[in-house]
């Protein structure tokens, strides 16, 4: 979805100057009137130092509206299309854009441009620090999610040992004795069976039993005494046998099961919460970016084209593979405007001067004010 803003003079006639460019492109765009209210301006030297800042905002609203996006695409992925969850105003992008109205009641018109812009920009940073929150929040208990499924899944050298280790594989109560739980290599069996009794002292002979087995490790249990555990579990990682970590406990299977569902109940609420936080708060952030835009056009027009404003500013949604022969079209009809136009004094041409020379040098630059907004729906 690509729309582009433009703002030509009106000498007077507004109405006419927006059915003339419709007719003009109607071979190759959609156009619509984008109507901007008459603002408070203040001094020139002022509009030169916002139209710096509003070029800051418009790449920072972009880079949130973006994010924002991703989010709804992931959290709301298979349950309708990207065009029915992107949603300003509960109306499509495309739509609000053609039918697009300065909000006053969130915008007044009475504030200076700085204010507003401010506003905007507090707006949006707000909504962004609130989801990047969630999103953290989110993440967290993901891994945390994953991280048990894991230890259900793994093989034998990761996975969660409860209910594999059984109550009669290990020596309970006992003050001088344990068990240890060893994950040992399939290709280092006869290696284990050959060392595992004298890794250390005080290792119990023929204490070594098999009690489960997986495509790459074979489960052994061995008795010894408390004592030499550290130095054992030492010994056994220089020889590539893993001790598994390992404590019997008859109720942690139930455990273990109740803290996966509890885990997986969180993380499928968080889930369902983050889409509808960001389907929601990506049409606040869309609209403020193309009230952002406005706001562009009119401080642009205004140092392009001098006081008092009187212009006309139209949305343009062009056809695929047209964009040329409508940039084509509007240089032909406006391309006599060369820099600044109707200006109502030469000291209002000097302040705006050096501001005119850096638009001139961008390669974007055309002899009317023209903004694009780019945003792809179908982005992942």
């Amino acid at each position: 979805m690509k729309y582009t803003f433009i703002s030509v003079p009106a000498t007077a006639q507004k109405k006419t100057t927006f059915l003339n460019i419709k007719a003009k492109l109607a071979e190759y765009a959609d156009t619509n009137a984008f109507p901007i209210p008459d603002f408070k301006i203040g001094t020139l030297d002022t509009l030169v130092l916002l139209s710096d800042d509003l070029v800051k905002y418009d790449i920072a609203f972009e880079q949130t509206v973006n994010k924002i996006a991703d989010i709804v695409r992931t959290f709301t992925l298979g349950t309708t299309s990207h065009e029915q969850t992107l949603l300003v105003n509960d109306k499509s992008i495309d739509q609000y854009i053609r039918t697009f109205q300065w909000n006053t009641m969130k915008y007044r018109t009475d504030k200076s441009l700085q204010e507003t812009t401010v506003t905007l920009s507090q707006e949006v940073n707000a909504i962004d620090a609130i989801m990047k929150t969630k999103l953290n929040t989110y993440t967290q208990n993901k891994n945390s999610l994953q991280t048990l499924q894991r230890k259900q899944t793994g093989n034998l050298s990761v996975k969660n040992l409860n209910g594999i280790i059984k109550k009669q594989h290990c020596v309970l109560n006992s003050e001088y004795l344990t068990t240890l739980v060893v994950a040992v290599p399939k290709s280092l069996y006869k290696q284990w069976n050959g060392k595992y009794e004298t890794l250390t002292s005080m290792v119990v002979p023929r204490s070594s039993v098999k009690v489960a087995e997986d495509d790459e490790f074979g489960l052994f249990t061995i008795t010894l005494f408390q004592r030499v555990v550290d130095e054992f579990t030492h010994k056994a990682r220089e020889d590539r046998f893993i001790v598994r970590d390992f404590t019997y406990d008859e109720d942690a299977l139930k455990l273990q099961q109740e803290e996966l569902d509890q885990v997986s109940s969180v993380e499928m609420e968080q889930q369902i919460e983050l889409g509808r936080l960001a389907k929601i708060n990506f049409g606040e952030l869309f609209a403020s970016w193309v009230h952002l835009k406005a706001l562009r056009v009119f401080v642009e027009t205004v140092l392009r084209y001098g006081l008092p404003p009187d212009f006309t500013a139209v949305s343009i949604a062009v056809q695929p593979k047209f964009e040329k022969k409508v940039d084509e079209t509007l240089l032909a009809q406006y391309g006599r405007l060369g820099g600044t136009h109707g200006l109502n004094s030469s000291s209002q041409q000097d302040e705006i001067l050096d501001h005119d020379l850096q638009t001139v040098n961008d390669s974007s630059y055309r002899p009317y004010v023209q903004f694009d907004l780019y945003f792809d729906s179908h982005h992942t």
